[in-house]
């Protein structure tokens, strides 16, 4: 009986997909004893209701009670006051009888609790419906909590030989329209978007969301080791959250970024480069939890090398380039059990062009 109402429940919270952040994607739905559905919806904007409140607001507007119903939501109901108060107190006080729950809440403030105080209150709980799905949609939300780090996706427009640019570094356009307007719904669903600071000089990128309907733009983050990312680079744009990190400080560099909206991060590495794995560490404080990375193959590289990249975006076009730029710079490897062991999760044709979405193996274990 469980099944059709969470997957009601998943699909809701799938239309929160470029809503929520840094909050989880969540959907909720209310049913009577005989199954007729009484209110749903799904999570709003931080700060506003999640989906269990807009579920109680919807039977609510229909004018149906609720008393003695099961509620079917796709995360943990929280227990904490955060932006908003605890959403177990709300079905508690609603008169809800049952919960089912696809799975716990990873963040430590929550971390059960929920369910402890539903059960404390009188009322049902199931949990494990649907579980992956609502998992794999929050998968950002869960490496923040979990491994306090984005979870790192890496975009890649190319050829079917790998190339992402010609020798010259002319790549407009390598794949289609349909392609490139998918690109813009995975930036749109990060909560930043990473570029370095090569890209910036070469091709003056805004990096925001344009192809696409969405209602938040991604945060930018640069890697940008000297400070060199010029004050009139398109890539300032108002009200959208920009983080420039740079290992060499330079006071009046800092300052001026600063003074056109920017916030600079010193945190310097070997040979005077930024430390990326603090990097990670410090925008997860920051609440990312997707970082959608769109770089060049030296930073790409980096990324790589340093394993900091769980999956990766790659469109690949009908055409040969030959001589070119390839996707991500590093090695060489002496043996070809070193080659980054990947998982395909999914394959799709976007126009002429393959997107495939490979993860590298065992990385979303935690």
């Amino acid at each position: 009986m469980h099944e059709p109402f969470m997957q009601q429940a998943l699909a809701l919270a799938a239309q929160s997909l470029l809503l929520t952040s840094p909050n989880p994607r969540v959907g909720c739905v209310i049913t009577s004893p005989d199954g007729q559905v009484l209110g749903q919806g799904f999570t709003q904007r931080a700060g506003e209701a999640h989906a269990e409140v807009m579920a109680l607001r919807d039977a609510q507007a229909r004018d149906h009670s609720v008393v003695g119903a099961t509620a079917y939501v796709t995360l943990e109901p929280c227990s904490h006051q955060g932006r908003t108060g605890p959403c177990c107190d709300a079905l508690a006080a609603a008169g809800i009888k049952k919960v089912v729950a696809a799975i716990n809440d990873p963040n430590p403030r929550v971390a059960g609790q929920g369910l402890a105080r539903l059960r404390a209150a009188g009322i049902e709980v199931d949990i494990g419906h649907g579980g992956a799905e609502s998992r794999e949609l929050n998968i950002g939300f869960f490496s923040r909590m979990v491994r306090q780090t984005p979870w790192v996706r890496m975009k890649l427009a190319a050829s079917l030989d790998g190339k992402t640019a010609l020798d010259n570094g002319v790549s407009q356009w390598i794949t289609s329209a349909p392609a490139r307007s998918d690109g813009h719904a995975w930036r749109a669903r990060a909560c930043a978007v990473l570029t370095g600071i090569g890209t910036v000089l070469a091709d003056n990128p805004k990096l925001d969301v344009r192809l696409i309907e969405t209602p938040r733009q991604p945060a930018l983050v640069v890697v940008d080791s000297r400070l060199e990312t010029p004050l009139d680079a398109a890539l300032f744009i108002p009200e959208r959250a920009l983080y420039i990190y740079a290992a060499v400080p330079d006071e009046a560099r800092q300052a001026a970024l600063q003074a056109r909206g920017a916030t600079v991060v010193l945190l310097p590495g070997p040979n005077d480069k930024v430390d990326l794995a603090a990097m990670l560490r410090d925008l997860a404080r920051r609440e990312i939890n997707e970082l959608h990375v769109e770089a060049g193959e030296k930073l790409n590289g980096s990324l790589v090398r340093e394993g900091l990249v769980d999956e990766f975006l790659v469109y690949l076009a009908p055409k040969l380039i030959g001589q070119g730029r390839g996707m991500a710079h590093f090695g060489p490897l002496q043996d070809l059990a070193q080659a980054l062991p990947l998982e395909f999760k999914s394959t799709a044709m976007l126009g002429p062009d393959l997107r495939v979405v490979a993860r590298v193996s065992g990385r979303d274990i935690f």
